[in-house]
C-alpha cells in the first residue's frame, strides 16, 4: 500500500486543487491520499471562507481519502512552523510514503537544494543576514542576499524565492530534512494563474480570485468554470447559510480582545514584541475593522500577513508559552479526523497499527487518549471552532442545525 500526503487549505477547493490531488496519486503511484488541512483559520492570517467540514467534504469528493485537521496554533503560524508541523503530523502517522505539493518552479532538486542551504544557515549566511537586517532591509530581501553570499551555486535560481508556492515548498523540504523523515518529496508544477492573480478568466484560477469574486459580487457564473461540479453543489447549498465568511466579520470580537488587553499589552502572544505591542495600543483608538487595522499597523519590517496572524493569536488566546511548550514536548500529539472515504478502511487500519499518536475520531474520547499538553492543544482547536461558528451564526441568522452543534458532538464527514 502506497500513501501520498498533501498539505492544503482548500479555501476554497478549485479545479487546480482537484488536478493536484489526481496528479499526486499518478506521480507517486499512491493508493491513498491523506490531506493535512488547516481548520477554521488559515496561514495567511484570516478566517477560512467556509468552515473546515465543508472544505473537508469537498476534498473527499475530489479524490482525498482522509482529511486531518492541522492544530490551529500552527495553521496561523509562520511558513516555517506551518510546514514543520504538517510534516511532523504526516511523519507520525507511520504510513506516508511521499509528500506532493505544488510549486511555480516544478523542480524538486532545486527546491531541495535551497532547503538544505536554509536549514544549515552557516556562518556566512548568518553574518550576511544580520548585516542586511541592520541595514533596514526586509527579512525576505536579507535572506536572499545571505543565500547568494553563502550558496553562490543557487544564485542563478534565486528568483524562485519570490514565488509563494516555491517558498512554501522549500519549507516542506526543509521540514523533511529537519525531521530526518523517510517521506519522499514530489512537486507538481503550478498550472494556470499565479497565487496573487485575482482574475477568473484563466484555466486554473487562484483561490484568491474566487474569494475576491465572492467578496465583491457574490456568487457568479464565472465561479462555475473554476470549481469542480461536486464542490460547486456543496457551495450552492451552503451559500448565505454558512458562508462566505470574511476577516472583517470578526472585527468586533478582535476589537474587544484588544481593548481587554490594552493596559497590560500584548507581548505574551507570538510574533508580538514590545514595539508592535506599543504600536497596537497607540493606534487602537483608530480601530474600525480587522483589515484596515492590519493596514494601519503594517510597516517596512512587518507585513500585513504577519500583523493579521498576530491579531488572530490574541483573538484565539494562543500565547508564546503555549507554542513553546508544544514545540519542546513534540510538536504534534494527535491526528484529528475531519472526514474519510469509507473505501479507505485499509488506510485507517494501517494508521492505527503504525501511528505514534492517537487518531481522534470522537472528541469525547480525547481526554482518555491525550496527555495534558496534547489536551491543551486540542482545547485551542475547539475554542477556535466555537469562535468561528459564533460569527457564522451571527452573520447568517437562518436555521442551520450543524452550526448549532458543539464541536464535541459534530460528526466527522463520511463519503
Amino acid at each position: 500500500m502506497k500513501t501520498v500526503g498533501i498539505i492544503a487549505e482548500y479555501n476554497p477547493l478549485h479545479n487546480g486543487h482537484a488536478y493536484h490531488i489526481k496528479k499526486a496519486k499518478e506521480m507517486t503511484g499512491a493508493d491513498y491520499c491523506v490531506v493535512v488541512m488547516s481548520g477554521d483559520f488559515v496561514q495567511r492570517g484570516a478566517p477560512a471562507m467556509m468552515d473546515k467540514y465543508l472544505r473537508a467534504e469537498s476534498a473527499l469528493l475530489n479524490g482525498a481519502d482522509l482529511v486531518l485537521e492541522l492544530p490551529v496554533c500552527y495553521s496561523i503560524s509562520s511558513a516555517e512552523h506551518f510546514a514543520r508541523s504538517c510534516v511532523a503530523l504526516l511523519n507520525k502517522l507511520g504510513v506516508i510514503d511521499t509528500l506532493c505539493f505544488g510549486s511555480e518552479c516544478g523542480d524538486i532538486r532545486v527546491l531541495t537544494d535551497f532547503a538544505k542551504a536554509l536549514l544549515e544557515e552557516g556562518p556566512v549566511f548568518k553574518k550576511t543576514l544580520d548585516q542586511e537586517i541592520r541595514l533596514g532591509h526586509t527579512y525576505p530581501q536579507a535572506r536572499n542576499t545571505a543565500l547568494e553570499a553563502s550558496a553562490p551555486h543557487l544564485t542563478s535560481h534565486i528568483n524562485i524565492m519570490t514565488s509563494p508556492n516555491n517558498i512554501l515548498g522549500i519549507e516542506y523540504c526543509k521540514a523533511l530534512l529537519f525531521w530526518k523523515s523517510a517521506i519522499v518529496p514530489y512537486t507538481v508544477k503550478r498550472a494556470g494563474s499565479s497565487y496573487h492573480d485575482n482574475s477568473l478568466d484563466t484555466g486554473f484560477c487562484s483561490a484568491l480570485a474566487i474569494r475576491e469574486s465572492l467578496r465583491q459580487a457574490g456568487a457568479s457564473e464565472g465561479l462555475a468554470k473554476q470549481i469542480p461540479p461536486v464542490s460547486l453543489k456543496l457551495l450552492e447549498d451552503a451559500y448565505q447559510k454558512s458562508f462566505p465568511v470574511f476577516a472583517d466579520d470578526f472585527s468586533l470580537l478582535i476589537q474587544y480582545c484588544l481593548l481587554s488587553g490594552e493596559v497590560s499589552g500584548y507581548t505574551d502572544y507570538p510574533d508580538i514584541d514590545r514595539e508592535l505591542s506599543d504600536r497596537i495600543r497607540k493606534f487602537l483608538p483608530k480601530y474600525r475593522d480587522f483589515r484596515s487595522f492590519c493596514d494601519l499597523l503594517k510597516s517596512k519590517n512587518r507585513t500585513y500577513v504577519r500583523i493579521s496572524r498576530s491579531l488572530l493569536h490574541i483573538l484565539l488566546d494562543i500565547r508564546k508559552e503555549n507554542v513553546q511548550q508544544y514545540g519542546e514536548e513534540g510538536w504534534i500529539f494527535y491526528a484529528r479526523m475531519l472526514g474519510f472515504r469509507e473505501s479507505a478502511s485499509p488506510l485507517l487500519s494501517a494508521i492505527k497499527k503504525n501511528t505514534e499518536i492517537p487518531l481522534l475520531s470522537k472528541l469525547a474520547d480525547a481526554e482518555k487518549q491525550l496527555a495534558p499538553t496534547g489536551l491543551s492543544m486540542l482545547e485551542k482547536d475547539v475554542y477556535a471552532s466555537h469562535i468561528y461558528q459564533s460569527v457564522v451564526r451571527n452573520k447568517f441568522p437562518v436555521e442551520n442545525p450543524l452550526s448549532e452543534i458543539s464541536e464535541y458532538k459534530r460528526p466527522i464527514i463520511k463519503i
